[in-house]
């Protein structure tokens, strides 16, 4: 398999998005040393776009990652620095739905 790409819907529960990228910037250097990480971070809805946009909304931040193979993925969804973020965050959390993909 080629790169793989992701992209990690994340909605916070009521006024606690704010706490989480917090963590999410504070781990980012440890994922950015990770072998195979090509693109990781953090986006919020555009302000200003039009009507052709459609919001995650105000609760909401997506995740884009790129790495240079699945099994580059799998090590990092195993890293210890990643159990320790998932552990600080998920209280936080209202739901996450996350999306593997391959280039076409």
């Amino acid at each position: 398999m080629s790169r793989v790409h992701v992209i990690a819907v994340i909605t916070a529960k009521a006024g606690k998005r704010g706490e989480i990228i917090e963590a999410f910037k504070a781990n980012v250097p440890a994922v950015h040393a990770e072998d195979g990480c090509i693109e990781y971070g953090a986006t919020v809805d555009a302000e200003g776009v039009g009507p052709f946009q459609t919001p995650y909304g105000p609760e909401s931040f997506v995740v884009v990652e790129k790495w240079a193979s699945l099994d580059h993925l799998m090590a990092h969804a195993a890293s210890d620095h990643m159990k320790a973020y998932g552990a600080k965050t998920k209280d936080l959390i209202e739901s996450r739905v996350i999306h593997v993909m391959s280039d076409a």
